[in-house]
């Protein structure tokens, strides 16, 4: 016979009115209150009251309760799931707060705002009960559940971890963050790598040198720094951007950017023309030398800075080229004035800037007589150029502020005028002699200083023949500090390969089954 309203209250009552020490003696009232999850809507919502009020009083009758308020969890009517989801917190007690988490941690996967919302604010309330038995929970499916699940387990960490007090994220419960996050990184797509790597820099305990550098190590493992680049597979090339880009914020003068700066200038900056951009729209060759300028400020001592030093010095002539030659007119003998990248000239130069201060006497005794007189002049003729355009900017940009500067034309040459002033002091050092490496300057698409006008965007490889005509090409991309995560081009797990089962890998598809 199905339990009615009135045998769900009636039992209440009994249950209700009995005293502490008695409670255990009506097993029987409290196994009508579990069938109510068998009845009608009704029953369904007062049982998903009931059954917590009193779970603790009968033990032997723990899993039969926990099941039941499952049942109601996976109901058809929404309100009943969200009734005996807000309800669970309240099996959380010693050894069910596993299980409790893993439930919870399954019921991410609605697509019910609602619902979602619920299931979000009961984990942060079993959180606060055991925060590392509710963290076994997550764990388990990240590592086991289903992709929906671990996908929304990971964003949940990624999201609500930073917000939880000292008193629940205490020592102990990071250390197991750390330790279980480790596991899962074994086996991420781009996307999943870039959340867990918020998880783990957002830890208290990390937040040292020594933190730092594990994280760094962490990083270094997923970026396999030890095998050489394929430029041709663009999942390879997203890969090290992704790395680089995780590992940027850790870096200072502590915590070096060593082995990412010499594995730049051993496999990157060779291929570089090469390399397949992960994203159609994306200069790839700006962006990589953009992440090497900004790790260049925080080398340490390395075993080949001549090697990595003399790649940059190789590179960076070859985006500054030689003069025209001219005929017996005194005219240029090509019809067209070779361009000056002033947006990857910038890059390079800083980042050799940045090396050459650990080898000031690069210049002076490890290059050759003819290479050094080579490149003074292809300098000297940058340099030409590069006043030429300051001064045409200046005058572009004479008299204009407030809105006049906030045009899409006027942003570009802010930020071009950026660029070159740049440029014009560093190689103002070189100019020097000996050369000089002791002039600082601010990367141009590093944040704007508040008492600046304007936010311009980053221009991608802006070019300008020696004559002063120039060649605008702007990046599509927005504007980005020196901070940003680079974000994957794709969410599809699997679509990151390492090759030996590792980092960004293949995970297989799992399809949904009854919570348990």
């Amino acid at each position: 016979m199905a339990v009615t309203i009135e045998d769900l209250y009636r039992n209440y009552g009994v249950l209700a009115d009995a005293s502490k020490d008695n409670l255990s003696q009506h097993k029987d009232a409290y196994q009508v209150i579990l069938d109510g999850v068998k009845g009608g809507p009704k029953e369904k919502r007062l049982a998903a009251q009931f059954i917590p009020k009193f779970f603790s009083s009968f033990p032997e009758l723990a899993d039969a309760a926990i099941n039941a308020q499952l049942d109601l969890c996976e109901d058809e009517d929404v309100s009943i799931r969200r009734q005996a989801i807000k309800e669970l917190p309240r099996f959380a007690t010693g050894e069910n707060i596993l299980r409790v988490a893993d439930i919870l941690t399954q019921l991410l996967q609605t697509d019910d705002t609602a619902e979602f919302n619920q299931v979000n604010a009961s984990l942060i309330s079993i959180f606060k009960i055991d925060a590392k038995g509710t963290l076994g929970g997550l764990f388990s499916q990240i590592l086991q559940g289903e992709d929906i699940v671990r996908e929304r387990a990971i964003k949940f960490l990624s999201g609500k971890l930073k917000t939880l007090p000292e008193d629940v994220m205490t020592k102990e419960v990071e250390d197991y963050v750390f330790a279980e996050t480790k596991k899962v990184l074994e086996d991420v797509t781009g996307e999943e790598f870039v959340l867990l790597m918020r998880v783990v820099s957002g830890l208290r305990v990390l937040q040292t040198v020594n933190g730092r550098q594990q994280l760094v190590e962490l990083v270094v493992e997923q970026a396999f720094l030890e095998q050489a680049l394929n430029p041709a597979d663009p999942d390879t090339v997203d890969r090290l951007l992704q790395c680089t880009r995780q590992a940027l914020p850790l870096f200072s003068k502590n915590v070096h950017s060593t082995r990412f700066i010499t594995y730049f200038c051993e496999h990157v900056l060779p291929n570089l023309s090469a390399l397949t951009s992960p994203v159609a729209e994306l200069d790839i060759q700006l962006e990589v030398l953009k992440l090497l300028a900004e790790m260049s400020p925080f080398c340490g001592d390395m075993e080949k800075l001549e090697a990595n030093v003399n790649m940059l010095f190789t590179k960076l002539l070859e985006f500054m080229p030689l003069p025209p030659e001219e005929v017996e007119n005194g005219e240029n003998s090509a019809n067209e004035e070779p361009k000056l990248q002033f947006s990857y000239v910038e890059c390079l130069l800083f980042s050799f800037h940045q090396l050459g201060k650990k080898l000031p006497d690069f210049l002076l005794d490890k290059v050759d007589a003819e290479r050094l007189k080579d490149f003074k002049i292809r300098l000297q003729y940058f340099a030409r150029g590069l006043q030429v355009y300051i001064r045409q900017l200046r005058v572009a940009l004479q008299g204009k502020t407030g809105d006049a500067l906030k045009t899409e034309e006027n942003k570009i040459k802010v930020v071009a005028l950026k660029i070159t002033n740049n440029i014009n002091v560093l190689i103002k050092d070189l100019f020097h002699n000996p050369p000089s490496f002791k002039s600082t300057v601010t990367l141009s698409w590093k944040p704007v200083q508040k008492s600046e006008a304007v936010a311009p965007k980053r221009p991608s490889g802006e070019e300008m023949g020696s004559g002063g005509s120039t060649k605008k090409q702007v990046s599509p991309q927005p504007r980005r500090d020196a901070r940003q995560i680079y974000n994957p081009p794709s969410e599809q797990r699997g679509g990151f390969r390492g090759g030996r089962g590792r980092g960004f890998g293949t995970r297989g598809n799992r399809s949904r089954g009854r919570i348990y």
